[in-house]
């Protein structure tokens, strides 16, 4: 079974970070969007079970699609290039 998650407005100041989702019980398997709408880019942070933490830059008007097993933490993080504004969304999934 899915879970769409709602779309997630974001606007970060430079070098500024915030968490979209957590799951601290264990991970979930997981599909995650980010569409960056800003000049600045801004960075995908995937934390997952037992795998080292990847970061994914993504650059002015630009997207990108994962999908992540065992996800706990998808966070995003701005450069010091500046502010970065766009979308996050999350669907969760038993696949």
């Amino acid at each position: 079974m899915a879970i769409l998650l709602p779309e997630q407005f974001f606007s970060l100041a430079a070098g500024v970070g915030q968490s979209f989702y957590e799951n601290l019980a264990g991970g979930i398997n997981a599909a995650v969007t980010v569409n960056n709408t800003s000049v600045n880019p801004v960075q995908l942070v995937i934390t997952r079970v037992n795998a080292p933490v990847v970061t994914y830059t993504i650059t002015a008007a630009n997207s990108l699609t994962l999908s992540v097993d065992r996800l706990l933490v998808a966070a995003l993080l701005t450069t010091a290039a500046g502010t970065a504004f766009g979308t996050i969304q999350i669907a969760t999934s038993d696949f």
